[in-house]
Formats: structure tokens, C-alpha cells, sequence
């Protein structure tokens, strides 16, 4: 099976589908992060505006709005409901002091308030889930408090038995209590597309053809137009430095902590914080097609996506709310029939078994770590593409590293200076042939230039066809030739010292001082400094290293030897990479393929789990199930790492959301009240309540 029919498979009905059991759209239902965001950001991508509606997060405000003013509503109701209890008032010894005639009337009138007020979104609920023909928790409250004061009601207008409305009320309040607290946790969890969105400013100034400026809205500006940024304010596109340097802060984009110096020509990120200088910026991309719009779309399409943990919660939810109605009538029936205690009584028992098996919790589970989760790795340079291959990250035990761009620069330094005549340096050697290549276009030239320090510049340029360049440096002639050339000239050729060289696969070039040779300068493909350390942490992690390239052997193992790989393929064309990334799942290894996602798309498509690295600021990488703002090897351990931990929390969610039932099903249904202890339904409801808050809290320590 390959990764896209393992997708499909995992994914059940697509990124839009719903657990069973979770409410969505009425009065009875919130949207969980990972279901229930239809609206969406429609206007992110275009000027950092709130999406329809005012986006999920106003969504959520709403409904945090809405489950605390109930709550705080019925609780007021409750009081007197307490007080004109007759069970309360026995506990109380009050007896019939608080009562009066028809004081069962009016303890019915506030009961019905709140059993309608308090319990709407349940109820609401309810019918949700029943014309969807997908029973969950809202069916199980709603069920519980219909059956309380239906019975109440019933005795209250003259059938025999005993009124508990004062459990129906509390019961009600302690389940608003906990979905406000919930949403309260919901909603923190989803602001981060909202917290990206208001990263970008509302307003640039834009630099017309006469030089002046004008302060103009975002959705005004368009690729072509400049834009002045002074010192402190943000970027307000993607573009480019046309003028003027400063250091640009881009942590909260690419998780990049250090800021980053620009000058003319560097790329900068729209909602990037400038630094002490002013830039003149040359706008790139506007509205869906900037950095920022990419993100948003990529976490939000991750936060939607489903996972096999969620498909899972979402059965097991649905499973929980037969399992709590069918014990719930098994109670019923017990303590009527083999018992023979009375029906309120047993009755009281199967309402709080019902409770107390409220798959909430469970509902919760996944969705909440998959928000945040998503969230930390976007804050972190580290965008999720598809939610069933992260998952699948965390059994990852192979990665593949492409070389050129990946572990490696992508461009020529020198990595050795060899002194061929005592009367020079290294950094003097490097420094001449430095001055004298910097008028030379050539790939090797350039890395030369960018590895020296100095800033001298020779004159007297001049190309030796097929041999290098000359020029004059200080009043000295300096040559800079090939080995070919070196030896065609006369010169004795250091086999010795610049053979280990050559057989590494690096480039030599000598350097002939007024007829001398004075040194070589070695090149090759510089090394990235992170790659070293992030073989040793993946090994560390149980993880094999793997290499693959197309270049010759030499050069394979040059970097294999200094990186610390465990393999390596070299001589690998772009078109048959995937076919080794299939060779290496074939022995059973779960792989992850790391490149640059251009000519490494095939591979990445077919390794278990594609990681595009160095996107920079072309984020929609679609071969890639996750996305590498930084090129930087060790954010693929991150990627892996994260996995990991939001695995375990969810393990951990779906713990805490189910395992308490073990314990607090048979309690509730009355197995230790020959012992004296009994749960209420209000105990029940509160033991429900605490789990379904160690849910939510438990997922917000993954940011730990």
C-alpha cells in the first residue's frame, strides 16, 4: 500500500469529517478544534481580517459567552430550588420551616426554568445527534435531565414517590460549569490562526514615483509597488530589500529566534518586526499568495485533517454512549427486580450512571492536542500538512537525508587551506586568491569570495582559457589555476598533501604568487552546521541516518564520515530517488524523506512521511506532508520529536477521558452502597467534569 491509499484509509471521510458523537452546528454543540470550522479564515489570505462570521474564534467567544451566562443564571435558580428541596431541607433539619402552600408548585416552576433554560444545549443537542442517528454525550445529558424532572414532574402532580429537582439543577449547573470551563480551553487552543492573522499591520506606506509617501490599506498593494518600514513596525508584505539594511525579527513567523540582518536584495516575510533600520521594500506577493496566507491555510487545513487516534475517539464515543444507556437500564432493572428497592431510588442510580459515562472527555481528547500541537510547531518554523503522516512520524525509524541543500549549503566554500610556501598564511593564501576571483562570475570564484573575510580586490583581470584567471593583487601577480594547469606549467604536484583532498571529491585550485607556488585552496559543498548534531539526536532517538545524493562516491562519503550517516546512496539521479526510498521501506523500515521538495517530490511522496526542507518563504509544498520554513536539519528532529509528544498526549487524553469509567461506572451504579457509598448524580456529573478538565489541561502542557 502506498502513502496516499494508507491516507485514504486512515482519513475516513475526508478532512471535513466528523467523530461520531460530536456535535455540530445548534445550540447543543461547539466546534472542536479539528471538526467544525466551515468558516474559516475567507478573508485571512487577504488582509489579516477575521474570516466569515468573524472566524472560529469569535465563534468560540460567542459560546464561551453563552455557557456562562447560563450557568451563572441557573445558578441563581438553584438556590431556591435547594432551599424549598424536602431532602434538603431533612439534611438541614429545617423540616417545614421554609415551607408554605404551594411551594411545590413554584419549586416545580423553577425547576421547569432551569431544565429548559440551563439545559437547552443539551437538549438541542440531543435532536442534533439523534438526526444524525449518532448518539453521544449531548444525548446522554440530555437523556439524564429529561428523565429527573419528567419523573419530578410526575410526582409533583400527584404519582407517587419522592422529587429529587435539586439534582437535576445542580446537575445542570456543574455540566455548564464544565463546558464553559471547556470552551474556555477550546478557544485558547484554537487562537492560533487569529494570533497569525493580526500579526500583519493595517496600513503601509507606500512610496510613489516622485518619492513621496501615502499611507494606504494592505488590500491596496500590489507586486511592483515599494513600501517604506521604519525601525519597529512590521513588514506589510512579502517582498524584497531595495534599500537600506536592518535586522528583521521573523521568530513569530519561522520560529527563527536570532533576527535575521538584511540589505538590498534579501527577501523579507510580511508581518516580520523591523528592526533599527529603515528598508525600502519592493512588494512580491499580496494577499493569499504571501507567507503568512500559507501558513494560515496549512494550519488550518492540519487542524481539520483527521488522524486514526481521532477516527478512533470518535467510535470509541460513540460505543461509550451505548454502553452508558444500556448500563443504565441494566441498573434500573437491578435494583427494581433483584433488589426490590424502590423506583426512585434506582432510578436516581441509572440517571448517574448515564452521567458519569459522558464521552465528552473523550471527544475532546484528540481534537484539543491536535490544536495544540499544530499551533507550537506553526509558532515553530514547522507547518503540518497532512495530520495521519505527522502521526505516522513518531514510528519513523529511517530518514533519508537528501545532501545538496539539505545537510549541505548548496553552494561552494573552501574546507581546506593547504601552505605550499612557508612564506605564507592560510588567511593570506585565501585573501589573494580572494581579490583576484572576485571579478570571476564562476560558481567556484563566488565560493572563494564568500569565504574570505577580506575585501581586497585586484586588478588586471584577465580569464587563462581552460587553465583559470590572473590578476594583480598589491603589486604582485597572482594565478589561480587548476591542478591540470598547475602540473602542465612545470610545478611539482604535492600528491601527498592534495590527494586525500581530490580522492574526498573536492575541487583544488592552486595559487601561483609572482611565478610560486604559494598554497591550494580545497572546495566543496559546505557542510550546514546543524547536520552533525542532528544525525546524533535522531541516533539518539533509536533512528538510522541515511544519505542521498547524486554525487559520485568521494563526495558521498566526505559528508557521510563528517555528518555521522549510517548509509549512504550516491550517484542517484532526482527521478530514481523514491526508488531508493522504496528499498529501504522494503526492509520494513518506517521512513521519512527529508529534501528540498523540487526535484525531491517523487521521494518525499513516497516515503511514509515527506518533510520539505528550506521552503523559506514558498511554503505550499504539495508533495510534502509537513513543511520546514527554516533549512535547518534539526527542525526535522523537531518534527519527529513533536510527534512523539503529541502521541503520548494523546494516549495520555484518551487515559483520562475513559479510564475513570472503570472506577465510576460501578459507583455510580451502586455496587459499594452496602458500604455506605453512594454517588449522586451531581457527584457523577463533577467526576465527569474534572475529567474532561484534566483533558484539556493535560493537552496545553504539550507547549511545556
Amino acid at each position: 500500500m502506498d502513502k496516499g491509499e494508507s491516507r485514504s484509509s486512515e482519513q475516513g471521510t475526508g478532512p471535513d469529517a466528523e467523530p461520531a458523537g460530536a456535535p455540530e452546528g445548534g445550540a447543543g454543540s461547539h466546534d472542536t478544534p479539528g471538526e467544525g470550522r466551515r468558516g474559516g479564515h475567507g478573508k485571512h489570505g487577504e488582509h489579516g481580517e477575521h474570516g466569515q462570521d468573524g472566524g472560529h474564534a469569535g465563534h468560540h467567544a460567542m459560546m464561551v459567552a453563552d455557557f456562562r451566562k447560563r450557568f451563572f443564571v441557573s445558578l441563581v435558580a438553584t438556590v431556591p430550588v435547594l432551599a424549598l428541596s424536602p431532602m434538603i431541607r431533612e439534611w438541614l433539619t429545617v423540616g417545614e420551616t421554609l415551607a408554605f402552600p404551594g411551594d411545590a408548585y413554584l419549586l416545580f416552576a423553577l425547576a421547569a426554568f432551569i431544565f429548559l433554560y440551563g439545559g437547552k444545549p443539551f437538549l438541542a443537542g440531543l435532536a442534533d445527534e439523534l438526526r444524525k442517528k449518532r448518539p453521544g454525550m449531548m444525548t446522554l445529558v440530555a437523556v439524564a435531565i429529561t428523565v429527573a424532572f419528567g419523573y419530578s414532574a410526575s410526582v409533583t402532580f400527584g404519582v407517587p414517590g419522592k422529587v429529587f429537582y435539586w439534582e437535576l439543577a445542580t446537575l445542570v449547573d456543574i455540566m455548564l460549569l464544565g463546558h464553559w470551563i471547556e470552551m474556555r480551553s477550546v478557544m485558547g487552543a484554537s487562537r492560533a490562526l487569529d494570533e497569525l492573522a493580526r500579526l500583519m499591520p493595517a496600513r503601509a506606506h507606500r512610496i510613489a514615483v516622485d518619492g513621496s509617501e501615502e499611507d494606504v490599506p494592505l488590500d491596496e498593494l500590489a507586486p511592483g509597488d515599494r513600501v517604506r518600514v521604519r525601525p519597529g513596525e512590521k513588514i506589510p508584505a512579502d517582498g524584497e530589500v531595495v534599500d537600506g539594511e536592518s535586522s528583521v525579527n521573523e521568530a513569530m513567523l519561522t520560529g527563527e529566534s536570532k533576527p535575521a540582518e538584511k540589505a538590498s536584495g534579501d527577501a523579507v516575510v510580511g508581518g516580520a518586526v523591523n528592526g533599527e533600520g529603515t528598508l525600502a521594500v519592493e512588494v512580491r506577493k499580496t494577499g493569499k499568495d504571501s507567507y503568512l496566507s500559507q501558513v494560515i491555510r496549512l494550519v488550518d487545513k492540519a487542524q481539520k485533517s483527521r488522524s486514526r487516534g481521532q477516527d478512533l475517539a470518535g467510535r470509541a464515543a460513540a460505543w461509550l454512549t451505548v454502553i452508558a444507556i444500556a448500563a443504565g437500564a441494566v441498573t434500573l432493572a437491578a435494583w427494581l427486580g433483584l433488589f426490590g428497592r424502590e423506583f426512585v431510588f434506582a432510578l436516581e442510580r441509572s440517571v448517574t450512571v448515564m452521567v458519569i459515562t459522558c464521552p465528552h472527555a473523550l471527544g475532546l481528547a484528540v481534537p484539543l492536542v491536535i490544536a495544540v500541537s499544530t499551533a507550537l510547531g506553526a509558532g515553530r518554523g514547522l507547518l503540518v500538512r497532512d495530520r495521519a503522516s505527522f502521526e505516522r512520524a513518531r514510528l519513523v525509524d529511517a530518514v533519508l537525508f537528501d545532501k545538496t541543500g539539505t545537510l549541505t549549503e548548496g553552494r561552494f566554500g573552501v574546507t581546506d587551506t593547504v601552505v605550499l610556501d612557508e612564506g605564507f598564511e592560510e588567511a593570506e593564501i585565501l585573501e589573494l586568491v580572494a581579490a583576484v576571483e572576485r571579478d570571476s562570475e564562476h560558481p567556484i570564484a563566488r565560493g572563494i569570495v564568500e569565504s574570505a573575510k577580506g575585501s581586497k580586490r585586484g586588478s588586471d583581470f584577465a580569464s587563462l582559457r581552460g587553465k583559470g584567471v590572473r590578476g594583480t593583487v598589491d603589486g604582485r601577480e597572482v594565478k589561480v589555476v587548476s591542478p591540470k594547469a598547475f602540473e602542465n606549467e612545470g610545478y611539482p604536484f604535492p600528491a601527498e598533501r592534495i590527494g586525500p583532498l581530490q580522492a574526498e571529491g573536492k575541487t583544488v585550485v592552486f595559487a601561483v604568487v609572482d611565478g610560486k607556488p604559494a598554497g591550494a585552496l580545497a572546495l566543496a559543498d559546505r557542510i550546514r552546521e546543524t547536520s552533525k548534531e542532528a544525525t546524533a539526536r535522531l541516533k539518539a532517538m533509536g533512528i538510522r541516518c541515511m544519505m542521498i545524493t547524486g554525487d559520485d562516491e568521494r563526495v558521498a562519503r566526505w559528508v557521510a564520515e563528517r555528518v555521522g550517516l549510517d548509509e549512504t546512496f550516491a550517484g542517484v539521479l532526482p527521478d530514481r530517488k523514491a526508488e531508493k526510498v522504496k528499498e529501504v521501506q522494503e526492509r520494513g523500515a518506517v521512513v521519512a524523506m527529508t529534501g528540498d521538495g523540487v526535484n525531491d517530490a517523487p521521494a518525499l511522496a513516497q516515503a511514509d512521511v515527506g518533510i520539505a526542507i528550506g521552503a523559506g518563504t514558498d511554503v505550499a509544498v504539495e508533495t510534502a506532508d509537513v513543511v520546514l520554513v527554516k533549512s535547518d536539519p534539526l527542525h526535522a528532529v523537531e518534527a519527529i520529536r513533536l510527534s512523539r509528544a503529541t502521541y503520548r498526549k494523546i494516549v495520555q487524553n484518551l487515559f483520562w477521558a475513559t479510564g475513570y469509567n472503570a472506577v465510576a461506572i460501578p459507583l455510580a451504579a451502586g455496587v459499594l452502597y452496602p458500604l455506605g457509598i453512594l454517588l449522586s448524580p451531581a457527584a457523577g456529573a463533577i467526576l465527569m467534569s474534572v475529567s474532561t478538565v484534566v483533558v484539556a489541561l493535560n493537552a496545553r502542557r504539550l507547549r511545556i
